[in-house]
């Protein structure tokens, strides 16, 4: 007994510390409307194990080893502060307050992680533990029974009148373990009756976390058999709505079995989300270090080669070049951080022999930071099923679409896609959301329920033009065949990247070398006198530029805005075609991306010059060429086999540049402001 008083006091001591008891006071007097009469009242109390062990070492081992009579020992102290300063005065017993503890972190050692790709799980105590995961899956918020008040059925007992039987719910308890008609009174033994106008609701959530290592076996490269287990968590009352489909977090929780006769099913009852992200190496190898300082002298050089050497384990250097920047530009800028907002560039490659860009795009894949294959026959978006924990609510699985939340989502050939999936992508592609229709009459609900999500990755795709044409006829010079799909989705990808380089007999040779070489002598340098830089190195590269915070300089934005404004006006008159806000976000995307590959934080002029470039090339083959002529492949128009090469395409791009300014200065609207005849 005196354990347990030392235990309160300290309680008192910690409350009085931290501030919980002025929050106790502040939180009381939202109970004291004279309307609103409960038989639990809730009150949550934040914990910090670290704090909390230096005020009693004993009572910080309670918290993070027994947490059920952690709860009691700050239950009794709150009431008893309750009642000795008559903050609310409908509480009349201790059972009426129901504590919970909600620690804010828990002790980094070994024995308070729970790693969620280690079995069995199902042994130990109902203790805190700290789980990081995906988030794969989820239901609506549904009800579920706080607190209820029992009265005894014998009038002449004194269970028959007030607060003497309060059931509350806690961890691992199910529903029937807090109502039903079963219970007897403590004192004579008599049925228990429930007073329904005291039943207190709160709202409940389950969430399904997955390891993160989960994704590896979505990706590309399905070289593991190892099969990945979900977990269940209970989300209550404030931490409803807390964690999105396809994001990562940090979880603390305590396991629990929860009891479903004749099953016993192992949960986690949550109780802090926090949003998490893995650690990514973010260091430039030394290879790429060197290649910076030695093209030091010219703002698109570094960019070209690390282009030009890279996928050498998939195509020879100088193959593709323009699709392996793009690749490069759309893995670099593609982000979601902390704040929902996201960074995407979507890419669209046409090309009539797939089998190379394919491999390409799947071994870039491998870099990203996550990076789902989607297949043909799975679900894009998302699907509903029944949940199997006894609510019987819908339950939304999460699609490639939202697992590669943050990353790259690869669609691969466009023309094994049924109709109905590409009016889906189109529609996605344009709002960035995706719908989820729930049927009411099949999930046990009054109405139909319609709920968005946010779509936040790059979606990689190829079309093959040798399919059956999506349009009538390509009668506009510069347009290319877009295959199987219509135009309006190609507008809806942003990018598009015309594969030139196998139509010549000498580019198909160089492929056909490259791989035999591979096949003999495995493992062996190809190109001695190319840079060498490995997967690893790109690695790093990719994720160091792509938390690179830039800034648009005046002259990039001079250039975007004039660009803009400028292929506006011509097209609009000359093609009827509408030049949309979403050129814009493409311009500032690609200028960003490519000022983010050259390590800078800075946009320049030249950055906002290969934006342009890139983006009138992925117009002009959607709707035809324009009063801007540049070549097919603006960003490579030439070999860059040497360094007489890198000058070469220096001095073309800075024609390519002045071309540019010429085009704003004679279409845009009040470009003579901003930019000078000369």
């Amino acid at each position: 007994m005196a354990d347990i008083l030392s235990l309160k006091e300290s309680v008192v001591v910690y409350l009085d510390r931290s501030g919980g008891l002025q929050k106790l006071v502040e939180d009381c007097k939202q109970f004291n409307d004279p309307q609103h009469t409960e038989a639990v009242y809730r009150f949550c109390i934040s914990v910090n194990p670290s704090d909390l062990i230096e005020v009693d070492p004993v009572l910080g081992g309670c918290v993070l080893h027994d947490p059920l009579k952690a709860t009691a020992l700050f239950q009794s102290v709150c009431f008893l502060a309750i009642k000795t300063l008559s903050l609310v005065e409908k509480i009349h017993t201790e059972n009426q307050v129901n504590v919970v503890l909600r620690l804010t972190h828990l002790p980094p050692f070994p024995e308070y992680i729970l790693d969620l790709c280690s079995f069995p799980r199902g042994y130990g105590s109902m203790r805190p533990v700290s789980m990081e995961g995906l988030v794969i899956a989820m239901t609506r918020v549904t009800k579920y029974t706080r607190g209820a008040r029992f009265l005894c059925i014998n009038d002449d007992c004194p269970c028959s009148t007030g607060f003497h039987h309060i059931r509350v719910h806690v961890p691992g308890a199910t529903e029937s373990a807090t109502v039903r008609n079963n219970f007897s009174c403590m004192i004579c033994n008599s049925q228990l009756r429930e007073d329904v106008k005291f039943r207190v609701l709160g709202d409940k959530q389950l969430v399904e976390l997955i390891h993160v290592r989960a994704l590896d076996v979505l990706n590309a490269h399905q070289q593991s058999s190892l099969r990945y287990q979900s977990v269940t968590l209970f989300l209550r009352d404030e931490l409803c709505n807390s964690m999105r489909i396809g994001r990562l977090y940090r979880v603390l929780g305590i396991p629990a079995h929860v009891h479903q006769w004749p099953n016993i099913t192992w949960s986690v009852e949550t109780n802090r989300v926090q949003p998490w992200e893995p650690e990514y190496p973010h260091k430039v190898s030394d290879s790429f270090q060197e290649l910076l300082k030695a093209t030091a002298s010219s703002p698109w050089r570094f960019p070209a080669i690390v282009a030009h050497c890279f996928g050498l384990d998939v195509a020879p250097p100088g193959l593709h070049n323009t699709l392996k920047l793009g690749l490069l530009l759309s893995l670099v800028q593609t982000k979601a951080d902390a704040k929902d907002t996201c960074h995407n560039l979507d890419l669209l490659v046409v090309t009539s022999d797939t089998l190379i860009p394919d491999r390409l795009m799947a071994y870039s894949l491998g870099l990203a930071c996550r990076g789902v294959k989607h297949q043909a026959s799975g679900e894009m978006f998302a699907s509903l099923s029944r949940d199997e924990h006894g609510a019987g609510t819908a339950n939304i699985h999460a699609g490639s679409a939202l697992l590669a939340t943050g990353g790259i989502c690869m669609l691969g050939d466009l023309g094994c896609y049924k109709k109905d999936k590409l009016d889906s992508l189109q529609s996605v592609l344009e709002s960035r959301t995706v719908s989820v229709f729930i049927p009411g009459k099949k999930y046990g609900e009054d109405a139909d329920q319609q709920l968005s999500f946010p779509v936040q990755c790059s979606f990689w795709a190829l079309t093959d033009p040798s399919q059956r044409s999506g349009r009538t006829e390509c009668a506009v010079l510069g347009t290319a065949e877009m295959g199987p799909i219509p135009v309006q989705l190609a507008d809806a990808f942003g990018l598009v990247i015309q594969c030139r380089d196998m139509l010549g007999e000498q580019a198909l040779l160089a492929q056909t070398v490259h791989t035999l070489q591979q096949a003999v002598q495995p493992g062996k340098p190809l190109y001695p006198s190319c840079w060498e830089f490995s997967s690893q190195d790109y690695q790093e590269l990719v994720a160091h530029a792509q938390s690179l915070q830039v800034e648009l300089s005046p002259g990039a934005e001079k250039i975007i805005h004039g660009y803009y404004m400028a292929s506006r006006r011509v097209r609009t008159q000359s093609q009827g075609v509408k030049m949309s806000v979403a050129s814009i976000k493409l311009l500032i995307s690609l200028a960003e991306a490519h000022c983010k590959l050259c390590l800078r934080t800075h946009v320049l002029e030249e950055d906002a010059v290969i934006a342009v470039l890139l983006c009138e090339n992925s117009v002009t083959l959607k709707h035809g060429a324009s009063a801007l002529i540049i070549p097919p492949d603006a960003v490579f128009s030439c070999d860059l086999e040497d360094v007489e090469g890198l000058h070469k395409r220096d001095t073309i791009l800075d024609e390519l540049h002045q071309n540019i300014l010429r085009f704003i200065y004679a279409y845009a609207p009040g470009a003579d402001t901003y930019i000078t005849e000369e």
